[in-house]
């Protein structure tokens, strides 16, 4: 049997010291509170009182002989320089011009394949992999116009829905990473196109005007970007071939499985096979041989983004900045520091063992396959972690695309398996020892102050630790009157406030994907139901401890049930 278990010397970096300072009605923390949030926490043995005196007694004679098995790690440390792995990515990208282009990656959906005499350049329309470098999709179209003697185009269509879920933190995050894809484009003679409005709208009349001879987009299995699809298709001239290329998986969807995957079960051997063809290093985008006579407007990012109307409560988080170099150097402390902690404390919300990546890899500004790539290459100080990691990030992130992509009803409990609608059928009147609104879940009004931590969290970072959203979805379930209300409000807090939300792939349940955590995974049942025979039956593997236990500041502790098929749960990396 696993436990989840906190501790820490710190008054406060431990949730549980933290969840006495957090007011019972989420009023803004002092700041200790604040501290806990924003810090990276740490994890120390916890010790018995007679361990801890004697700690303390032989703490100065130890001092000076850990200053000097410390000195050497020290020095390790400052010879290091910040940046390396951008220069030795830029390096390898260089010397590997000739990489080949899998042709698996594309699919086409028009009849013709064929550019047609007199075209005037190769579009790239971006979706949902927002960078230059490492982008199948950009290094594909750069080809194709390199072989037809033709400029090369990028554009972006900017929708702003009329919605709760419109907000400052993600179209700021968005549009300052885009600011950054322009930047280069100018710089590598690519011209880019920021276009207002929905793609069938606009898509097909600005390639007509501009004669492209092929428009080349990136993938996503999400609803409303393939009806953007659909609608472009529909639109675009039959003599334009429209050409899509999974830029975003290391092996692309349709590759890897024809069909739904029930589990990480069943998808893990389709994907393992494959990556020696498809988990390669990338090819440079390089300055672009052939000048467009038609130029592109040029964006004003600042008043851009100050006429959208967004809500703007909902504000940029400080850790995360937006940007390919942003999640770069991310990449590199995670490689630096955090990976050799991935493998044993990646569950541990105390312990900075996260790569902390999701936000970059949710707008596509850094490539998972670039992330695996490097971690392979560069972790071997970290050899327990990379298999770990590598699973979390291919695996278990990939088959969030296939679910979304074959199970049109991703998003609602219609979309779950027979046997756990029937699971959550049969126990949707059990009785709740509580029952909240959206609006008391939202300002983290609730009786548990580790979920009120938690959501606080989300809330004003943006973010969550993946251990803690299994208690934090699972809660929500017994906590409202219907599964049905438990994922609409789940769905909704999640895609408001995660930085990483409104996409499939879901490191640590932050997307779509938490309906997982809701009908594929969890079970509702109440306080009777628990001390009853009933308990153990049918797919419970979240279990909550209702008995308070030393280590979490009173609280209820969270557990792994040994039946916890932990390959089957979407996980932060």
């Amino acid at each position: 049997m696993l436990h989840c278990v906190w501790r820490s010397t710190s008054p406060f970096s431990a949730p549980g010291r933290f969840l006495k300072l957090l007011p019972h009605h989420h009023q803004r923390p002092s700041s200790p509170a604040l501290f806990f949030l924003t810090s990276f926490f740490s994890c120390q043995p916890t010790m018995s009182g007679t361990k801890r005196k004697a700690s303390s007694a032989t703490a100065g004679k130890d001092h000076r002989a850990k200053q000097q098995k410390l000195a050497p790690v020290k020095q390790e440390k400052k010879e290091k320089v910040g940046g390396w792995l951008q220069s030795l990515v830029q390096q390898q990208r260089s010397e590997k011009k000739d990489v080949k282009f899998n042709k698996k990656r594309l699919r086409f959906l028009s009849d013709t394949e064929k550019i047609k005499q007199g075209s005037e350049g190769v579009l790239y329309w971006m979706l949902r992999d927002q960078r230059v470098q490492d982008n199948w999709a950009l290094i594909h179209a750069q080809r194709l116009a390199v072989k037809e003697n033709l400029p090369l185009h990028v554009c972006f269509c900017l929708v702003v829905p009329k919605s709760e879920l419109s907000t400052l933190r993600h179209y700021s995050f968005m549009l300052k990473g885009l600011e950054e894809v322009a930047k280069e484009c100018e710089q590598l003679n690519v011209q880019f196109h920021l276009l207002h409005g929905a793609p069938g709208k606009v898509l097909p009349g600005f390639v007509s005007d501009h004669s492209f001879g092929a428009v080349v987009t990136d993938f996503s299995p999400i609803r409303e970007p393939l009806q953007w699809l659909e609608d472009v298709k529909k639109k675009l001239s039959k003599d334009i071939p429209f050409i899509q290329v999974d830029a975003h998986n290391i092996v692309p969807c349709w590759v890897a499985s024809p069909k739904q995957e029930y589990s990480a079960r069943t998808i893990r051997g389709k994907i393992t096979n494959l990556l020696p063809e498809f988990l390669t290093d990338f090819p440079l985008v390089d300055a672009h041989p052939h000048t467009a006579t038609r130029t592109a407007k040029g964006v004003d990012w600042d008043k851009t983004l100050a006429s959208l109307d967004v809500d703007r409560n909902v504000k940029e988080p400080e850790w995360a900045k937006p940007g390919t170099k942003a999640g770069m150097d991310m990449l590199e402390s995670f490689i630096d520091v955090r990976l050799k902690l991935f493998g044993s404390q990646r569950n541990d919300p105390n312990a900075p063992a996260l790569s902390q990546l999701s936000p970059w890899l949710r707008f596509g500004q850094i490539s998972a396959q670039r992330v695996a790539w490097q971690v392979q290459r560069n972790g071997k100080n970290a050899s327990q972690s990379v298999p770990a990691f590598i699973e979390e990030l291919v695996v278990r992130r990939e088959l969030t695309d296939n679910f979304c992509f074959y199970n049109k009803k991703y998003d609602s409990v219609e979309g779950a398996y027979e046997w756990a609608q029937k699971t959550l059928k049969d126990h949707a009147k059990d009785q709740r020892p509580y029952l909240y609104t959206r609006e008391q879940l939202e300002k983290a009004k609730t009786h548990d102050k580790l979920w009120n931590a938690a959501q606080y969290q989300m809330v004003t970072e943006g973010k969550m630790h993946g251990f803690l959203r299994m208690y934090w979805a699972k809660k929500i379930l017994e906590w409202t009157s219907s599964p049905e209300e438990a994922l609409s409000i789940a769905l909704y807090l999640n895609d408001r406030y995660e930085l990483d939300g409104q996409d499939p792939n879901g490191f640590v349940g932050k997307n779509r994907f938490i309906l997982t955590y809701l009908i594929k995974y969890a079970f509702v049942f109440s306080h009777t139901l628990t001390h009853s025979a009933a308990f153990w039956s049918r797919r419970l593997y979240v279990v909550y401890l209702r008995h308070p236990r030393p280590g979490l500041g009173g609280e209820s502790r969270i557990r792994e049930d040994p039946l916890h098929e932990l390959q089957r749960l979407p996980s932060e990396v």
